[in-house]
């Protein structure tokens, strides 16, 4: 049977705290935007308008009247676009901001007036105006959502607890901001230094105009164009050779050996795209930090509702998922987002006088629980009542209090430290499927005894082993291997030989596992199966069997002797796929056998049921496969 949810001590939860109970969840789960409204399909959208408006729209040539230097304005344009397609996902109200922008340089171009003969035209702002229609419903949905909180809550409002309130959002925003702001500062200085260069050459050059005779293709794989002026032929660079047919006038500043095209001046698109990157960057952190400084700011001005609700830490990747209050099982997850401890300030000599009382035992404990965490043994993070502070809704930033852990009697305080994201489906997933499965990620461990009761006694032996899919990702990495290979000494010795001596131990490792695992129970304990030998593991050294997204592993307390499979196929896809994983699946049955012995084997498998590795086999069928390639 399932623990009882961890309690919740009376004095923290606030007078008059409702239950936020499965109908109202249901109800608030429920108002979530349609599958048009996705982010997805905004995206690809403008993403497919853009790049055929880029595709069917004529590029303005480089003249010698308008040559083609750096275009600030247009960069900037490029990253209101870029950072639109970020924030379509991520910040909906920015995001329309984004669009709007991105209309009126659309307009101000001359695409509206093009749109009206032109498809390509055309596809832009219709484009935008889908993606508007997707945030406005997104928008108008978390509305709902949270008048649905509100209404779950009732008219009681309570005070942040103390820690809360000194939490502070974005200071890890505004630093990597700061940073990418300053590289674009630098880009930006770069390609000014460029052209002011070229302007101080060109200002005591020689101008002159002459006629281009040929268009080359040169050995550093560059266009050039060979022009002839003042009785002299000019080989010159050229980024668009397009733009400077045979038989064409163009002008040039000649210095000595310098010659350079008055229509392409200088080059400083490397400048630029540092520029376009670090903007990028910078102001996306700088517009999340904002955003979170404000809704945490938001969260702390007043009395917040507050619900009495069930909340467990993922496992694998410490997101917060929350349940309703009467969901003792954690069946159906209402929300989840990640959360961090907030601590109040402490006087410096109380915090002393605390350091100074803890007892080496709690140490020793604490440093056995991170031995545990690094070898995967650690137990899964118990079901916890939690009080939850705020009007939940898809976007928001909350706060819960709840206990951390069995053994620790004090209450911690936690928040949000990304948005509150409702547990529905993903875009590819069926709506059948329930919500802990449609986040993608393994829902909360089944318990042992459930696992138990699926599986039939019998006294013959139990065998995993490498399943279609899996044989399927050796093969790809198998091809993967033999083209590297080919590519790395089909131009006999170099330095890139290294990554052979690298690379190539892991990647046989896999191929071999991933061909070919197997874990055979016998009446003793197991035969595991992997790249280079076969690992015999006593029924009683075992202390924990867990499954990642691509390997097995199973522990023994003993770092050197714990067994990893990996990888055991592709349960990121085989839930896509509407399967269960095949290694997960593994992985809870052994655990079931280790802790209910009357399901174990009663025969002793022979030698031949084994299993017998093939990394072997597989260095050698390596070494004939590079002998082959440096001889042929």
């Amino acid at each position: 049977m399932n623990k009882a949810p961890l309690p919740l001590p009376a004095e923290h939860i606030p007078p008059g705290a409702a239950d936020w109970r499965t109908p109202d969840a249901q109800r608030w789960l429920a108002a979530v935007p349609a599958r048009w409204a996705h982010p997805l399909w905004a995206v690809l959208a403008l993403v497919a308008a853009g790049v055929w408006y880029m595709e069917g729209s004529p590029a303005a040539a480089c003249t010698s009247a308008a040559p083609c230097g750096t275009d600030w304005p247009g960069l900037l344009m490029a990253v209101v676009l870029v950072l639109t397609l970020y924030w379509v996902w991520r910040q909906p109200r920015l995001a329309l901001a984004g669009l709007a922008a991105g209309l009126v340089g659309f307009a101000e171009d001359g695409g509206f007036t093009e749109s009206f003969g032109e498809p390509y035209a055309l596809a832009h702002p219709v484009a935008a105006a889908f993606a508007a229609a997707g945030l406005v419903h997104r928008l108008a949905l978390a509305g709902r959502q949270r008048a649905l909180a509100l209404e779950a809550a009732g008219e009681v409002r309570q005070p942040l607890p103390g820690a809360a309130r000194t939490f502070r959002r974005g200071r890890f925003s505004f630093g990597l901001a700061a940073l990418l702001l300053a590289v674009a500062g630098f880009g930006y200085w770069q390609a000014q230094q460029v052209a002011d260069a070229y302007e101080e050459r060109a200002a005591r050059a020689t101008q002159l105009s002459g006629r281009v005779v040929a268009l080359d293709r040169g050995d550093e794989d560059a266009d050039f164009v060979k022009v002839e002026a003042d009785g002299r032929t000019h080989r010159i660079e050229t980024a668009f050779p397009e733009d400077f047919p045979e038989g064409s006038t163009v002008d040039l500043v000649v210095d000595g050996d310098w010659v350079a095209l008055v229509a392409e001046p200088y080059d400083a698109f490397g400048w630029e795209l540092l520029v376009l990157g670090g903007l990028v960057g910078g102001l996306a952190f700088f517009a999340n930090g904002v955003d979170g400084r404000t809704r945490s700011v938001r969260l702390r001005r007043g009395p917040l509702p507050v619900l009495k609700v069930l909340v467990r830490e993922d496992h694998e990747d410490g997101r917060t998922w929350v349940y309703a209050a009467d969901d003792p099982e954690a069946l159906r997850p209402v929300l989840h987002f990640h959360s961090m401890a907030a601590f109040e300030d402490e006087d410096k000599e109380e915090g002393e006088e605390r350091a100074e009382g803890v007892d080496d035992d709690a140490d020793a404990v604490d440093l056995a629980k991170f031995r545990q965490i690094l070898k995967g043994e650690d137990p899964p993070p118990p079901l916890r009542e939690a009080v939850l502070y705020g009007a939940p809704c898809t976007g928001a930033e909350v706060a819960l209090a709840a206990r951390p852990d069995e053994e620790t009697p004090e209450v911690l305080v936690e928040c949000s430290v990304t948005a509150v994201k409702p547990a529905v489906p993903k875009l590819l997933r069926s709506r059948s499927k329930s919500p802990a499965e449609g986040t993608g990620r393994k829902g909360p461990r089944r318990p042992v005894e459930e696992i138990a009761a699926s599986m039939t006694p019998t006294d013959g032996l139990r065998v995993w082993k490498a399943h279609g899919l899996s044989r399927a990702v050796g093969v790809g990495l198998l091809l993967v291997q033999g083209g590297g290979m080919w590519a790395m000494l089909d131009d006999g010795f170099s330095w890139t030989w290294l990554w052979l001596v690298i690379g190539l131990p892991w990647l046989m490792t896999a191929v071999a596992t991933a061909l070919t695992w197997r874990i055979t129970a016998d009446r003793d304990g197991l035969w595991v199966t992997g790249a280079w030998r076969v690992r015999r593991i006593e029924w009683d050294a075992i202390t924990a069997v867990r499954h990642s997204e691509d390997g097995i592993r199973i522990g023994t307390g003993k770092g050197s002797d714990n067994v990893e499979l990996s990888p055991t196929g592709w349960a990121w896809l085989e839930r896509r796929l509407g399967r269960e994983p095949y290694a997960e699946r593994a992985a809870e049955e052994l655990r079931a056998l280790q802790l209910s012995p009357e399901l174990r084997p009663a025969e002793e498998a022979p030698a031949a049921r084994q299993g017998m590795p093939v990394g072997p086999p597989l260095v050698a069928l390596s070494v004939l496969w590079g002998a082959a390639v440096l001889l042929l």
